[in-house]
């Protein structure tokens, strides 16, 4: 049996010691597995080399990467990149201090990408870039961040008018199953003025791959994008590790000056997979089903987003797909405090036939004040106010129940609606209008005739 080695250093001495290990060229450190489970494989013999996050090679039958998610005094506990079938007790792991990091490389626009920077296209290989990058870097200083840009046009009328967006700025999109989250990140993948879109596909389904480069995207589109994915048949590890990846590619052209807009679906399935990493990795779950090690990861996620410390931004759109239509669920809760806004799509809305199905009341853009010119504040403000009216009204409204000319303001909200809704509705694949939202929504509430029309 292969003796286990163990190494005891100062606390002060530990990571002058790892330091100095990292630097090695060659150095190859072996262990042995001692328990296999589906989910996770435990290993001796690697102690005071490997860190969480680290990723080691299994030797057996086919070489199988496995991430570090949890130190136990002299054992390591490891979540593969893949089923471990056919591995055994005392099968060697390989720990060589590699942490996977990238090199983006402006050529990778136009291509698709696994999380390890590998093409899935089907493409030639990959340019490297002249700086690795650890996928799970944290964000810039929050002391030496730029300020928010200018606004940002991002092609849909009803975000521009009722959302709008800063350069660097990031909310979120939070709506149920089946509701047009995907649909509205292609609209502004196609419509916003970025220079640089990286597209985030974290547990995406396998055929709807192909369909958003195809389709979505377009050869146009693709030729401004970097697309990440990882489909939901790929274990936990890669899953989680596509999100990291993404915005580490964002990182790269933002650094370089660039403005990039980063959309990123979805941060829930983000979320399972950081659930799997954290139960293998023994912690107990505390929301839902969920443990607390997710909720930590979400803000070290979302917060490299934005400006950096130089000319370059990343705008960030992230969707949540809210669990049973609950929006206090925790992971939507979370993320509402963390982004600087939220669009909320609402079946209801959707199920009139209006798209995208976005609630105007519902939604919040916490950049809001500082984008608009005052004659655009007080259109909007008093679209908001018939808006909010309608609402109030509905039911009384629908019931049949209300009597014309008992409200002035409500008869000019009903006068104004068809006209209203006209100038929120937007086909999927309509291109950009030239015509300015807040200029047709100036025409609208002051053409009292013409918009009730």
């Amino acid at each position: 049996m292969q003796p286990e080695v163990v190494f005891l250093l100062r606390a002060e001495d530990a990571e002058a010691f790892a330091a100095a290990a990292a630097a090695l060229p060659d150095l190859r450190v072996e262990g042995r597995v001692i328990h296999l489970g589906p989910r996770t494989v435990t290993a001796i013999g690697l102690a005071g080399f490997a860190g969480i996050g680290d990723l080691c090679r299994l030797e057996g039958p086919r070489p199988l990467l496995a991430e570090v998610v949890a130190l136990e005094g002299t054992r390591v506990r490891l979540a593969p990149h893949g089923e471990p079938i056919g591995f055994g007790s005392g099968a060697p792991v390989i720990w060589r201090g590699e942490r996977g990091r990238l090199r983006p490389h402006r050529g990778w626009l136009g291509r698709v990408v696994d999380p390890f920077g590998r093409p899935r296209d089907g493409g030639p290989p990959l340019t490297p870039g002249p700086r690795a990058r650890d996928p799970r870097a944290g964000p810039p200083p929050a002391h030496r961040r730029r300020p928010l840009g200018p606004r940002l046009r991002t092609g849909v009328r009803v975000l521009d008018l009722f959302v709008p967006v800063r350069r660097g700025q990031r909310l979120g999109i939070f709506a149920g199953a089946g509701v047009g989250k995907s649909s509205l990140l292609s609209m502004i993948a196609r419509g916003c003025e970025a220079e640089v879109v990286v597209v985030a596909l974290v547990g995406e389904r396998g055929r709807e791959l192909g369909e958003f480069v195809r389709e979505t995207l377009g050869p146009e589109g693709l030729a401004r994008s970097v697309v990440v994915a990882a489909t939901s048949d790929e274990p936990a590890p890669v899953r989680a590790r596509a999100a990291h990846a993404a915005t580490a590619v964002a990182e790269t052209f933002r650094d370089e000056g660039r403005d990039v807009l980063l959309l990123f679906d979805s941060v829930t399935r983000f979320a399972h997979a950081g659930r799997e990493l954290a139960l293998a990795a023994g912690e107990l779950p505390v929301a839902r089903g969920y443990p607390p090690g997710v909720f930590a990861e979400l803000p070290r996620l979302l917060e490299r987003a934005g400006p950096g410390e130089g000319e370059g931004t990343i705008t960030a759109f992230y969707t949540v797909l809210v669990d049973g239509g609950d929006f206090d669920e925790p992971v939507a809760d979370a993320v509402r405090g963390i982004l600087d806004g939220h669009v909320v799509l609402d079946r209801r809305i959707a199920e009139r036939g209006r798209y995208p199905a976005v609630d105007v009341l519902r939604s919040l853009s916490r950049t809001a004040p500082g984008c608009y010119a005052p004659e655009e504040r007080a259109l909007v403000a008093e679209a908001r106010r018939l808006l909010a009216r309608l609402d109030e009204m509905a039911e009384l409204v629908e019931l049949g129940a209300y009597r014309p000319g008992s409200d002035p303001e409500l008869d000019r909200a009903l006068a104004l609606r068809p006209a209203l809704e006209r100038l929120m509705v937007q086909d999927v694949g309509e291109a950009p209008s030239r015509v300015d939202p807040f200029a047709e929504l100036a025409r609208i509430l002051r053409d009292e005739g013409g918009a009730g029309a």
